[in-house]
């Protein structure tokens, strides 16, 4: 197996140390990780269609101590399972990586009913740069928000009702009407982003009823990401 595409798979879930703890499933055709924040404001979903996972359920703890261990590895290894480890090797070196009980691993729910979306904003790779460089001169903002007057959209870091430091980006957008303020997590979308670089072009879709949803695709990884309105 390539190291970089098993790197791949987990930082579109990691996201920077944000998700921690999950269970990944494989099977022949695909590999899957669903997963949820600590503050339950983001849900998600990552499969990869290589296929060249051992087989079976896997609980993953602490995802940042995996990283670790992959990183002292050639580019290509070997991975092998028990039920209480997973083995990876090159020509002269192994490493195990411990299996937690899928009892520890946090529970995430099913989305049965997703309220239609209302907003579509286009994520091009200078909206990704812009967010990305706006996040970290705001850094204390928690949330971005977007609003959409007249047709016109915008996001903004900073975002009042008093005058604060912001920063306002107008986005290439599809509105049905005027859309009041809505605000979701801004830390989370920097990592979506940070993750997802090179991606094909996706939408960021938000419904006022309090979700956004943005879906990437790239070679054979699909990343999908579900925000919670933060009020």
């Amino acid at each position: 197996m390539k190291k970089a595409s098993l790197e791949q798979f987990i930082n579109r879930y990691n996201l920077g140390g944000e998700v921690e703890s999950v269970k990944i499933t494989s099977s022949d055709s695909e590999m899957k990780v669903s997963f949820i924040s600590d503050d339950k404001t983001l849900l998600g979903e990552v499969t990869s269609k290589e296929g060249e996972f051992p087989n079976g359920e896997f609980g993953v703890y602490t995802t940042s101590q995996l990283k670790a261990l992959l990183g002292v590895l050639s580019p290509t290894m070997d991975v092998n399972s028990t039920e209480s480890y997973i083995k990876f090797s090159d020509k002269g070196t192994s490493v195990n990586y411990m299996l937690a009980d899928l009892s520890v691993i946090p529970v995430v729910p099913d989305l049965k009913a997703v309220p239609p979306m209302n907003v579509q904003i286009t994520l091009d790779d200078d909206f990704t740069s812009k967010f990305i460089k706006s996040k970290g001169a705001l850094s204390e903002s928690d949330t971005f928000t977007f609003e959409c007057k007249g047709g016109n959209g915008e996001i903004i870091l900073g975002y009042s009702s008093i005058n604060t430091n912001r920063i306002s980006m107008k986005v290439e957008c599809k509105c049905d009407g005027d859309v009041s303020p809505i605000s979701f997590s801004a830390k989370y979308l920097k990592e979506i982003l940070n993750a997802n670089r090179g991606s094909k072009s996706a939408n960021l879709q938000i419904s006022s009823q309090g979700l956004a949803h943005i879906e990437f695709e790239k070679d054979s990884l699909t990343s999908k990401y579900y925000l919670v309105e933060i009020k």
